[in-house]
């Protein structure tokens, strides 16, 4: 009876914690605020935010702006809550080259570079490698174009169909000194020479990026995120239909994901109880092919994430009504369970992605961490199958339901609060399963 006691005081007090910790996120997460950032980033002046546009960089300055209000430091103390970084388009303008004094056909060099001028030889540094002929050409290939070393590959002649697809590799390329030439080829030389030209358009890009450093396990990181460029201006919708409204604000897609973001920067600074440091992040050209979110994931240590919450059309009921989401990928990892799990008590629920048809888990800025074993997943709210304002200029302030994306990102908070005391720790993805 005794021990019943105790296990009754322990539950009540339990209970206790928990509606003071609701109660002070009502105070902290209001739908004011929720609805002040929802609007200006959705507003008609800032463009759409499309990617290398004016709008977007009123963006980003907009949402520095904010991270620098509410207190967060920069990454790596760098000075800027703008990670700035460059896009570079290549003109192929010709190669040459030769093995052991024999020269090349030209169609069998492959140069993946962002240099305007290349030049080398065996005395250059290169890493010599082979890809053999059991080899998965595209896959093994993939992993040497991020041009995080200078390597010469030896390409087995096995792949002569396939060889000239390694030309895609050259495109949408970050600014990199480095540079991976492919050379078919049935010998391994002792001396060669390599020259290519290209023209080079860089295209510069920035993330938006504030920390909140942990405070006994600072190295442990949780990222929250959302993509904040859209489609910008046009006359046009996805089907090709014209439209009398030229402006895609993108109010759901993803100034909501953006405002959650930017509103639990807020709540977890005034709380001030985070053991984790987390990283808020707001992804640039995530609509263009996921740019951004590619390289702010390239400059960390997956290791060190514990896990990321991307934050993805969550302006709208779910299928299941108010007080829900959905997290894709939730079979991935037991992230999703443990959401949950810290929400009892309340009337919100988090379900496994309905649409699996949509391979959301893969097309959103959670993927390419995913890719590296980290507990990485998105939630939203959208009906993807039937939306009717997805990638459409009617995407507007006025369809976003501001109450219940309020209620969303309070639950976002409490839901998290484990994995940001360091109380919880999401398994990680079994990178064998990935696409």
């Amino acid at each position: 009876m005794v021990r019943m006691k105790k296990i009754n005081i322990l539950v009540v007090g339990l209970l206790l914690v928990f509606s003071a910790q609701s109660q002070n996120i009502d105070k902290l997460i209001k739908e004011k605020e929720v609805r002040r950032i929802e609007t200006i980033l959705a507003a008609d002046d800032m463009q759409g935010r499309r990617t290398f546009t004016p709008g977007i960089e009123k963006a980003a300055a907009f949402i520095a702006d904010e991270f620098k209000a509410t207190g967060l430091k920069t990454l790596n103390n760098s000075g800027s809550y703008l990670q700035s970084f460059a896009m570079v388009r290549t003109k192929f303008l010709g190669t040459s080259g030769s093995f052991d004094g024999t020269a090349l056909d030209k169609k069998d060099i492959v140069v993946v570079t962002t240099q305007a001028n290349l030049s080398i030889n065996e005395t250059s540094g290169y890493e010599k490698i082979t890809i053999g002929k059991t080899a998965n050409l595209m896959s093994e290939a993939r992993k040497l174009a991020g041009l995080k070393k200078n390597a010469l590959v030896i390409v087995d002649t096995s792949f002569a169909k396939t060889f000239s697809g390694l030309t895609r590799l050259k495109s949408n390329l970050f600014k990199s000194d480095k540079s991976v030439i492919f050379v078919l080829s049935a010998t391994n030389p002792t001396s060669y020479s390599i020259e290519a030209k290209h023209e080079i358009t860089e295209m510069p890009l920035a993330n938006v990026v504030g920390v909140l450093p942990g405070k006994s396990r600072p190295d442990e990181i949780v990222i929250f995120s959302g993509h904040y460029d859209h489609l910008g201006i046009t006359s046009k919708d996805r089907n090709g239909n014209v439209v009398a409204d030229s402006i895609f604000n993108g109010a759901n897609d993803d100034a909501a994901g953006t405002t959650a973001m930017m509103v639990l920067a807020k709540y977890f600074k005034a709380v001030n109880n985070n053991e984790r440091t987390l990283v808020f992040a707001a992804f640039t050209a995530e609509e263009v092919g996921g740019f951004g979110a590619t390289y702010f994931s390239n400059q960390l240590d997956p290791a060190k994430v514990m896990a990321m919450f991307n934050l993805e059309m969550i302006g709208s009921e779910s299928k299941w009504g108010k007080n829900s989401a959905f997290i894709t990928g939730y079979d991935k990892t037991d992230m999703g369970k443990i959401l949950q799990a810290n929400l009892e008590g309340t009337d919100f629920t988090f379900y496994p992605d309905p649409y699996p048809a949509q391979n959301l888990f893969y097309r959103s800025d959670n993927a390419t961490l995913a890719r590296l074993g980290v507990p990485a997943h998105t939630i939203s709210t959208t009906k993807i199958d039937t939306d009717p304002y997805y990638h459409k200029a009617t995407d507007e302030i006025g369809t976003i339901d501001i109450d219940n994306m309020t209620r969303i990102i309070k639950a976002i908070a409490l839901s998290a609060r484990g994995i940001v005391s360091g109380k919880d720790t999401p398994t990680r993805v079994n990178t064998a399963d990935l696409k």
